[in-house]
C-alpha cells in the first residue's frame, strides 16, 4: 500500500510516539505493581514481627504464647483481607495454623534457610505469602512461620490498571496518527503550493517563478533553489535559441553565395576562365562552411564535457615556436612579424593538443585582426605565471569586450566577411582553457590592441 508523504510522516512518528508511550505505559505498570507488592511484603513484615515477639524458641522446640492476637477476627474470616497463618517445625508438621486457613495449608518449601515472598491460592483466594524460618539462640533453623495476606485488591487494582493501559493505547495512537496527519497536512500546504506552481510553468512561461515563503526556512531555501534552477534553464534556453539563430545566419551567407554564384553561372555560358574564378569561390565558401561545421562539432563536444585530457610535460617555448612555423605563411601574408619572449626552460603540465587549439585560436585572432606589417608579442611573466599574446590591431571597445568569448560573437555588428571566421575560435579557446583549467582573459582598449592573457596553474612562483 503506497501512503501519501502526509500519512508517511503521520505513521513514522505515530509509530515512534507510539513506543515511547508503550514504554512509558510499561514503565507505570510496573512502578505500580511493584508499590503494590511492596506494600503487601511491608505487611507481612509487620505480622511476622508481631508473631515471631510471642514464639519462645528453645534448642528444639517452639513455644507459642496464647494472646488476643492468634485470635483476631483477621486470622479467622476468609472473606475480606484475612491474614493466614502457619507454623511448622523443621520436619514439615504443622505446630499452628490459623482457623480461617480451615482444612487448608499454606505452601512451605523446607530447603529455605532465608525468608522469601511468593504468591500462591487458599479455596480459590490470591494470596501473596511469605516465609520466615524460625532460629534458635545457636542459629539453628528448628521450624518455619508462613503469614499470608489476601492479594485480591492489589490484583483487582493491577488488573484494572492493565485493561485501561491495553484500552487506551491503541486509541491514542489512533488519534496520535489522526492528529499528525492533519498537522502534516498543514506542514506541507506551502509544498503543495510550490508544485502547483511548477507545474504551471513551461516553455511558454519560462520567465516566471515560484512564489517565495514569508518565513526563510527550508521550503524557503527549496523554493528559492528551484527558482535559480529556473533561471538557469531559461538562460540556457535563451542561449541555445541564439545559438541556433547565429548558427543559421552563419551557415546561410555560404550557401546563398554559393547558390548565387551558381546562379550567374547558370545564366549563360562563360569563358573557362570565368567559371575557375567562380568556382575557386564555391569553394572557398564551401571550405568556410566546413570549418564553421567542424567548430561548432568541437564546441559541441567540449560543452558535452566528453572532451578526455591527456596530461604531459610541455616545453612552452618549443611548443609555441612550432606553432609558430605553422602559421608563417599567415605573418608574411599580412607582413607581419611575431616576437617570442618565453624562458627555453619553462615547461607546464598540461594537454598539449588542447593547448595548442588555444594558442592557435589566439594567434590565428590575432593576425587575422592585427594591422598589416604590425607586430605580435608573446610574452612570458613569471611573476604572474601568465602567457600573454598581444596585437597592435585596432583594439577593442569596452561594450564589446564582456562579449568576446561568446558564441558567433563580432564586434563587427553586420557580420561582414571581410575578416574570415564565424566568431566561434574565441569561445572554443575559453572552453578549453576552462578544462584545463587555464584563465584565459582579454585586457584591451580601442586603438591600442587586444593582450590575451593565459594564467597557467600550478606552477612555482619564481
Amino acid at each position: 500500500m503506497k501512503l501519501s508523504f502526509r500519512n508517511r510522516i503521520a505513521l513514522f512518528t505515530a509509530a515512534a510516539t507510539g513506543t515511547i508511550i508503550g514504554m512509558v505505559f510499561l514503565l507505570v505498570y510496573g512502578v505500580v505493581y511493584r508499590t503494590a507488592y511492596k506494600h503487601l511484603d511491608e505487611d507481612i513484615q509487620v505480622e511476622k514481627d508481631e508473631i515471631l515477639s510471642n514464639l519462645l524458641q528453645t534448642k528444639d522446640s517452639i513455644f507459642i504464647y496464647s494472646m488476643p492476637e492468634w485470635e483476631d477476627k483477621e486470622h479467622q474470616q476468609i472473606e475480606v483481607n484475612p491474614t493466614f497463618l502457619q507454623i511448622l517445625d523443621e520436619s514439615g508438621m504443622v505446630l499452628f495454623r490459623s482457623s480461617n486457613l480451615q482444612n487448608d495449608i499454606l505452601l512451605f518449601d523446607p530447603k529455605l534457610t532465608q525468608y522469601a515472598f511468593f504468591n500462591s491460592q487458599i479455596s480459590g483466594q490470591r494470596i501473596r505469602q511469605g516465609q520466615f524460618p524460625i532460629q534458635n539462640e545457636q542459629g539453628t533453623v528448628i521450624g518455619h512461620l508462613t503469614v499470608g495476606i489476601s492479594q485480591e485488591e492489589s490484583a483487582l487494582v493491577l488488573q484494572n490498571l492493565r485493561t485501561t493501559l491495553l484500552i487506551a493505547y491503541p486509541l491514542l495512537l489512533l488519534v496520535l496518527f489522526l492528529s499528525t496527519s492533519l498537522a502534516a497536512s498543514k506542514g506541507i500546504a506551502p509544498v503543495q503550493a510550490l508544485i502547483k506552481a511548477a507545474s504551471g510553468i513551461g516553455g511558454k512561461n519560462m520567465q516566471e517563478r515560484l512564489p517565495l515563503p514569508e518565513n526563510e526556512d527550508e521550503i524557503y531555501q527549496l523554493a528559492n533553489t528551484i527558482n535559480e534552477l529556473l533561471q538557469r534553464i531559461e538562460n540556457g534556453m535563451l542561449r541555445e535559441k541564439q545559438f541556433t539563430a547565429d548558427a543559421s545566419h552563419e551557415i546561410r551567407t555560404p550557401l546563398t553565395a554559393i547558390r548565387g554564384t551558381l546562379e550567374v553561372l547558370l545564366r549563360k555560358q562563360r569563358e573557362p576562365a570565368q567559371y575557375e574564378e567562380k568556382i575557386t569561390r564555391v569553394i572557398a565558401e564551401v571550405d568556410r562552411l566546413n570549418g564553421m561545421l567542424d567548430q561548432l562539432l568541437q564546441l559541441a563536444r567540449l560543452e558535452s564535457e566528453q572532451v578526455p585530457l591527456h596530461s604531459q610535460t610541455v616545453h612552452l617555448a618549443s611548443f609555441c615556436k612550432t606553432l609558430a612555423e605553422r602559421w608563417q605563411s599567415g605573418l608574411e601574408k599580412k607582413n607581419m612579424q611575431a616576437h617570442w619572449q618565453i624562458p627555453s626552460g619553462l615547461t607546464v603540465t598540461t594537454d598539449s593538443k588542447l593547448l595548442g587549439i588555444v594558442l592557435d585560436n589566439l594567434l590565428g585572432n590575432a593576425i587575422k585582426y592585427g594591422h598589416a606589417a604590425g607586430q605580435i608579442y608573446c610574452t612570458w611573466r613569471p611573476e604572474t605565471k601568465t602567457l600573454h599574446i598581444r596585437d597592435d590591431g585596432p583594439g577593442i571597445s569596452a561594450e564589446h569586450l564582456m562579449h568576446l568569448f561568446d558564441r558567433f560573437y563580432r564586434v563587427d555588428d553586420s557580420r561582414s566577411t571581410k575578416v574570415p571566421g564565424a566568431g566561434l575560435g574565441l569561445s572554443i579557446a575559453k572552453k578549453i582553457a576552462d578544462l584545463l583549467g587555464i584563465h584565459l582573459s582579454v585586457h584591451s582598449e580601442e586603438g591600442l590592441g587586444a593582450d590575451f592573457v593565459l594564467q597557467f596553474p600550478n606552477l612555482p612562483v619564481p
